[in-house]
């Protein structure tokens, strides 16, 4: 009875008692979440053109922000200055390679490809993501690089402020990457849904071939795509790089877009957004109010559980479309 009660009633009798210490862990899962869904993002931009889960999607986060990073420290190093020019130059050319590598997978890796099965063109996702690592390393080198903060303009410090008798306390970093990343989550999801290119993308999912009869371009639309798709790796890259360093090991946490897009669908915007928001408050609630009985690590294994529990009542996700076969 002391276990049950431990889990079943102990964690809401805290929450009740304690109204501050609920609302930080909300913001704080609402943040996470909010990162989570834009990760997510750009699985489910090259999921829908192309019908495929891209296994490189984590890699490019990765490789987006030691670019940044990299490019920063050479403007540096040739004298341009001030700081913050050098980082603004260093986000445009990031921005141009992210483009460039978008046009080389479309010509080398996708084109070659069309019409071939679907396992074929997610084994081609392996092998850019290791080519990734390799030119990473190579250009880069292997050791951590330390996130460009201050030449950014990025805010520090934090707002306090007193809620329910108790004190609640929001980093402003995390304020300004849940705005950038919300307003970067609705332009795409307008863009994609409103805009002839949109309407483009949706014909491409459904058919390459009546895509092709009608006149649309794959070569344009898989480019536009995962040029997108590159430019919300970059966004991550940069976020997830402030609060930490920028390594390789860093592509694990893509790996959390998984149980997101499992929730809200692989062909959903809306619902990587909803799915992303549930992940990262369910793993912060289960951190705070279940992690002393079940172990401190919950927060590393808890999203996949509610994953599989989704997948267990429906399989297709919250917002993910039933897929009726006839036989």
């Amino acid at each position: 009875m002391d276990l049950l009660y431990k889990i079943f009633i102990d964690p809401f009798v805290q929450m009740g008692t304690s109204p501050d210490l609920l609302v930080q862990t909300l913001w704080e899962g609402l943040v996470a979440g909010v990162l989570y869904a834009l990760i997510a993002l750009g699985f489910v931009l090259i999921f829908k053109a192309s019908g495929v889960f891209n296994f490189a999607q984590g890699i490019m986060v990765v490789f987006a922000a030691l670019t940044f990073v990299g490019l920063y420290q050479v403007l540096r190093g040739w004298g341009v200055s001030p700081g913050d020019v050098a980082a603004y130059c260093a986000l445009a050319l990031t921005i141009l390679v992210m483009l460039g590598l978008a046009y080389g997978v479309e010509r080398l890796v996708l084109k070659p490809l069309v019409n071939q099965p679907d396992i074929i063109l997610f084994m081609a996702t392996f092998g850019l993501t290791y080519f990734l690592i390799g030119v990473g390393e190579l250009v880069f080198g292997g050791s951590p690089k330390t996130m460009v903060i201050e030449d950014l303009h990025l805010p520090r410090g934090a707002v306090e402020f007193k809620i329910f008798g108790g004190f609640v306390s929001l980093q402003k970093i995390d304020i300004a990457a849940t705005v950038i990343a919300s307003l970067m989550v609705a332009a795409l999801a307008v863009f994609f849904q409103k805009t002839r290119i949109g309407r483009a993308l949706r014909a491409v999912a459904d058919s390459h071939k009546a895509a092709l009869s009608v006149g649309i371009s794959l070569e344009q639309i898989w480019v536009i795509v995962w040029f997108a798709a590159g430019i919300v790796a970059l966004a991550t890259g940069i976020r997830w790089g402030a609060k930490s360093e920028v390594s390789f090991a860093l592509q694990i946490i893509a790996l959390k877009a998984l149980p997101v897009l499992i929730l809200g669908g692989f062909t959903s915007i809306p619902g990587a957004i909803v799915g992303g928001i549930i992940i990262g408050v369910g793993e912060k609630i289960g951190e705070f109010y279940w992690g002393p009985l079940l172990g401190s690590g919950i927060e590393s294994w808890l999203a996949y559980v509610i994953a599989l529990v989704f997948l267990l009542f429906r399989p297709q996700g919250l917002f993910g479309e039933r897929i009726i076969e006839r036989i």
